[in-house]
């Protein structure tokens, strides 16, 4: 199992990226989180096996067809605390 950060740059806010970034991770079994933060972007919190995660950052990448993703930055996190499901705030 891999935990990361994933921070979304672009316009990526007021176009339900969140809700669709939620059913993504519920799709493919990602557990983690997703809130908007102050200065625009997206960041999310994502914890899965290798292979679903890069799957997930590949859609995250892309995003929902409301959205426009300009960059997606990725950093390593330690699984801390266990993470039991996907939740948006």
């Amino acid at each position: 199992m891999r935990r990361v950060k994933i921070l979304v740059v672009g316009r990526v806010q007021g176009v339900y990226f969140r809700y669709f970034t939620q059913n993504k991770a519920k799709e493919l079994g990602v557990l983690g989180s997703v809130r908007n933060l102050d200065n625009g972007r997206v960041e999310i919190i994502a914890e899965a096996d290798r292979a679903t995660l890069e799957k997930f950052i590949r859609w995250c990448h892309k995003g929902p067809v409301t959205a426009r993703v300009d960059s997606v930055e990725i950093s390593e996190l330690e699984r801390d605390e266990p993470l039991t499901a996907f939740v948006r705030s």
